[in-house]
Order: structure tokens, then sequence, then C-alpha cells
């Protein structure tokens, strides 16, 4: 156990994700003990912010590091911004002296790293100056500025020019099959919620009504238009139909450059369904496996086999459907290495034209963390060495890496990436991601982001996820985003 000692601020939240990047085995204590002990001290002097840390054993100093910054001409918030960053490399320099860990995202911990990428480029900044900033101020390894630079090059003409008008739209359908041991979004197990489906499908068909007024008002047009879950194949093929029918009919969906729809799980995937999407145009599906091994399916909560995802996946192709993304995910209970090489051989013989490669997450609302004591999750060495093997796999598959994301409490402190063939990037990824456009969202336990530019503001607003509050509610989540949006009308 580590002890830690802030001395001159009380940055606890934020010098907790970082050493958390390192070891979980710490707690903040009132001073210095017996033991291990790290300190991190705030000074102040003139325009010079001094952030000091040491880590002693036994009240015996083996490893010091300070770091300053200047902060004359900076405002508030830059200030609060540069302070935290200070303290942050002074606490990582000394755990990486200290503690055996591969930490190749340097200080950054919920930060999607292909943002701060994309700033410096819309500074003017040339790449050699980019790699030495995201190398010296955030302790980047080379190879993941090289991945941070290749995918914001790749991004940008799906980006910029940037169009306030332009929007992006998710439709929500919170139903699966069953509830995957590592799921926290919105996904209500068919057979305790499945008889609210049809209900559920008129009320969002009312919040779309709604919606559809909003956006005709403000002159707002859709990109991309996204539906997923939970599993948007879990509805009857009628409601797919009637669903989509309805999109087009309350909708201007005459100029959208993409239309995906999650199908998701190969247990809720039918012929009928798919030639219902097949007949709306909808131009890109994915079909998620999350792994290509039996085994793992069962222990994760999926009441299907790899046979029936291949029978699915040819079934699309054999429907026209030639966009076919597939989801895996990496450091799922009990695989190994050659499992995951085994999940990447089988989805190679597929071919699919993108591929979203997830490390897991373990995240508050999950079967997964509630149960962790029952699960012997991957050793951190062979999770970087499937993180690899992946990019190794889609590059020997034609696909390129297109967009990235990290988030909190992920296995190996990695990341997740996008691959795509040429030509097959999925634009509603991207914005969504690197939130340069405002994403409206319907549905239960959906989040629209509202995305003012000019103001490098983003505004959130939730629909509750409940679904049978949801269906007693929709006037209530139109009426939120409806507040959000007027009151920043021009």
């Amino acid at each position: 156990m580590i002890g830690v000692v802030l001395k001159g601020h009380d940055y606890k939240y934020e010098v907790a994700e970082l050493i958390k990047l390192f070891t979980t085995d710490f707690e903040f204590v009132e001073r210095k003990s017996f033991g291990r002990i790290l300190t991190n001290t705030l000074l102040k002097y003139n325009d010079t912010i001094i952030a000091k840390t040491e880590y002693y054993e036994n009240y015996d100093l083996k490893y010091e590091f300070r770091d300053h910054i200047n902060i004359s001409g900076l405002n508030e918030q830059e200030i609060k911004k540069a302070t935290k960053e200070t303290i942050k490399r002074s606490i990582f320099k000394v755990l990486k002296n200290r503690l055996n860990s591969y930490v190749p995202w340097g200080i950054l911990t919920g930060i999607r790293p292909v943002k701060i990428v994309h700033t410096l480029l819309d500074q003017g900044v040339d790449e050699e100056s980019i790699r030495k900033i995201l190398k010296e101020k955030y302790y980047i390894m080379d190879e993941k500025i090289d991945l941070s630079l290749e995918i914001a090059k790749r991004e940008r003409i799906f980006i910029y020019p940037i169009d306030k008008n332009k929007i992006s739209l998710y439709v929500g359908i919170p139903f699966c099959p069953t509830r995957c041991y590592y799921c926290s979004f919105p996904a209500n197990p068919l057979k305790q919620f499945g008889h609210l489906r049809k209900e559920y499908v008129d009320k969002l068909i009312e919040e779309i009504k709604g919606l559809s007024k909003i956006l005709k008002d403000t002159n707002k047009e859709i990109e991309t238009l996204y539906i997923g879950g939970g599993t948007p194949t879990a509805l009857e093929k009628e409601e797919l139909d009637t669903l989509i029918t309805a999109l087009f009919k309350e909708l201007d969906l005459s100029t959208i450059k993409e239309f995906t729809v999650e199908a998701g799980r190969p247990d809720t995937i039918t012929r009928e369904k798919l030639e219902v999407l097949k007949k709306h145009n909808v131009d890109r599906i994915s079909i998620n496996p999350q792994t290509m091994n039996d085994e793992t399916l069962a222990k994760i909560g999926r009441d299907h086999t790899v046979a029936d995802i291949v029978d699915c996946f040819n079934m699309a192709r054999a429907i026209g459907f030639d966009n076919i993304n597939m989801d895996i995910i990496l450091g799922l209970v009990d695989e190994d290495l050659d499992m995951v090489r085994n999940t990447l051989e089988e989805i190679k013989k597929l071919s699919p034209e993108s591929l979203t490669v997830h490390t897991l997450a373990v995240k508050r609302a999950s079967n997964l963390k509630e149960n962790l004591d029952k699960y012997e999750l991957t050793r951190y060495e062979e999770m970087i060495k499937m993180i690899d093997l992946s990019m190794e796999y889609a590059r020997d598959m034609g696909l390129n890496p297109y967009y990235m994301y990290r988030q909190k409490h992920m296995l190996g402190n990695l990341e997740n990436i996008g691959y795509a063939k040429e030509g097959y990037e999925c634009i509603y990824n991207i914005q969504i991601m690197e939130e340069k456009q405002s994403n409206y969202a319907v549905g239960a336990g959906s989040i629209s982001k509202f995305v003012y530019v000019d103001e490098d503001r983003i505004e959130r607003v939730d629909n509750v996820k409940n679904v049978e509050q949801y269906i007693d509610r929709v006037d209530e989540m139109i009426e939120r985003k409806r507040k959000e949006i007027y009151k920043n009308v021009n």
C-alpha cells in the first residue's frame, strides 16, 4: 500500500486517476508515516507553479522530481488546467521510476488523445512540433504518437470544414436478448421487458416527430443516422419497419451520407429483419461477435455460437450488404493470446469492411464489475500483446485505423480503435469521437451532445434510462432538447 500525501492543493480526483495507471494499491493519508509514502507539494513563486513529488520508504527518500510552468498571461481556467498537468507530470516521473508499469499514454487518463492533435493542427502547429508537445508535455510514447497522428490525418477530411448546420442523429433501442456481463449500455433483457417493444417504438416515433419540428425551425441538416442500442434487431421485423418508415417520413434524410444499424447479436438477426434494413437503404450494419470462441460467448452471457455469427454474416452478404463492421473485445474473461488470435483468424476469413477493437472497460453498471472477484481478468502484459496482435491483423486485412477513444477503467490503460478499408470509414463514429459536430439523440438512455465550436463548449442532455419512465415522459425528453437548443439559437 502506498500512502499519498497532498500539500498545497486538493486535486485528489486527478491524482487518483493518474496513480491508477500504475497501481490501485494506494490511499490518501494526512502525513508521512512508516512504509511507502508518496508526497506531492504544490508551490507558487511569482508567476511560476512548481509541483514537487517525493517517494519515501520507511522515511527514507528514494526518489524525487520537480516540474514547473510559467503561468503569466494565462486566464483562470488555463491556470487550473496547467496546474493539474504540472502536478501529474511530477507524480508520473516518480511512479515511472519506482513502479514497473507500461503506461503508453503518459499522463492522459480519460482524454481522447486525437482531439489534442486536432487542436494543435487547427492552431497551425507542424507535425514535428506536435510530436514534441505530446512527448514532453504529456509523456506519450512514440508508437501512440504515431497512431494519434495517423488517425487525425485520416479524420480531418471528414470533419473539416466544420458546418454548424449539420448534425448526426442517434436512435437508441434499449433491448437485448440477454445482458452481457461487461455491458453498461441501456440493455433491457427481452424476457422482462420484451412486451414493451411496440409501445416503446410508438413513443420513440413521438420523440422523433418532436425533434423533426426543432430541426426544421433551426435549419439543421442530418449528415449521418445511426440506430444503436442495446440491440436494434431485438425489435420484431414489423417494429423495425415501422420505426425506419417513420424516420424517413418525419425527417429530411435526403442528404444523409451514411445510415448505420447495429444488427449486433446473431441471436436477434433473421433474413426478414435484414431485408427490412436493405429495403430502407441502410448502407452500413454491424454484426458484433465480441469473440469467436464458443466457451467465452457462454461465459459473457451470449446465447449464440460462433457458427451463428458466420451464418449471419454470410446471410447479410447474400442479401447485398457490402459495408459490414464487426466488433471484438480484448480482455474478456479467461481469454489468452491464442484465443484472440483465433478470433482474428476467423474474422479475417469473413473480411469485413471495418473492425472495431475494444479493450475491456470495467464500468460501474456492468455485471463484470459487480462480480470482478469471480473472474481472472487478462494479465497486463498479455493485454498489450493482444492490442499489438489486433493491429497486425487489421493491417493485414487492409484495414487502417480511423478513429480511437480511451475510457476510464480500461484494462492495461490502452485504447479502443476502429479500423476500416479505404472509403469505408464510419463518419458517425469520427464525429461522435472528435466532438466537432452536435449529436442529437432519441430513445431511452440516449445522450445528446450539443457542440458549440466557437465557444469550445459542449452541453449534454440526457434522456431517462428506464424504459417505462421514457414511455411515460417522452414529452419531457423532447422539451429537454428544445430548451437547450432554443436558448442558444442566435
